[in-house]
């Protein structure tokens, strides 16, 4: 279970990257990148 949020954490973080083509604010750079590094922890550390 924890690889298939980690997967979904890390997919959003990735979408959203995706849609700051241009960062509007801080507050979406940090989300973006607490969901890269969540979701790359959960998927891939045991």
């Amino acid at each position: 279970m924890r690889r298939v949020a980690g997967l979904a954490l890390f997919f959003t973080g990735i979408g959203m990257v995706i849609a700051l083509i241009a960062p509007k604010g801080l507050i979406m750079v940090l989300i973006a990148a607490i969901c890269l590094l969540a979701g790359y922890n959960l998927f891939c550390c045991p």
